[in-house]
Order: structure tokens, then sequence, then C-alpha cells
């Protein structure tokens, strides 16, 4: 199971329960594994937001739900987004998300396109104000 990916407690606990193992047995296996640190959630946790950010561009709101949809606790989200965010300028990186939408185009003609686009942004998990400064910044009047 953790050969191809990090996996969070919670995940080790959900998989191996929905295999049918008992909860004895679960909990003995978790132990096992926070002992040799096979599984650490902080690791998970900084492991989601680089992929989260560098491959996907998602905003630091996404970011932190994804984390924390793993089974992760939300100080540990908390503090594995703010380390990674740390690092981004976060005008450049919902650039280029932005960037990544448009396809090459530097302009925005359309107000449906517009509002298409901040609805995308804001569901990637930049905040409303920063995406419609972005989008307003590249839109034609």
């Amino acid at each position: 199971m953790l050969a191809r990916r990090e996996l969070s407690e919670a995940q080790v606990r959900q998989r191996l329960a929905r295999k049918g193992h008992e909860e004895d047995a679960i909990d003995a296996a978790v132990a096992r594994l926070r002992a040799e640190r096979a599984i650490d959630d902080e690791r998970v946790a900084a492991a989601i937001a680089r992929m989260e950010t560098s491959i996907r561009r998602r905003g630091r709101l996404r970011v932190r739900r994804q984390i924390e949809h793993a089974g992760i606790a939300a100080t540990t989200a908390k503090r594995a987004v703010d380390d990674v965010f740390g690092d981004i300028d976060p005008d450049a990186h919902l650039q280029a998300s932005l960037n990544k939408r448009l396809r090459g185009r530097e302009t925005i003609t359309d107000p449906r396109e517009f509002q298409r686009l901040y609805r995308y942004l804001v569901t990637q998990g930049f905040e409303s104000d920063q995406a419609m400064r972005a989008l307003k910044a590249r839109s034609v009047k």
C-alpha cells in the first residue's frame, strides 16, 4: 500500500478496514508503521502541499482542504501549507494557474469567460479579491 505513495494514518486505517481487517490488527499495524516511520502525517502533509502547488497550481485554501481531506489534523495541515507557501510568490502562483487555464492567451474579452475564470480560481483555493485583481488586469473593456 505504501510502496506507491505516501498515505496518512487515517488513509491506512481506512484501507485496512475496507479490506476486512479487525480493529485490533489495524491498531497494531498502524503502531508498528508509525514506530518504523513508514507513516508520518507531517511528511504526507508536506508531500500533498508540494504536489498541489507545484503540479496542480492550486491556492492556499484548496491545498489545506486537500490535506485535511486526507485525514490529517488541521494544525498539521496549516503548518505544511505555511511552509510551502512561504517560498512562493502568491501573485506569480495565481498568474501561473491563470496562464494554464488561458492556454497562451493574454486577455479576457468575454464577460462570461471572466465569470468562469473567477469561479475557477476561487475553487482552486485562491482568495476572491486576489482572483478579481488578476482577472481585471487581463480583461479588455
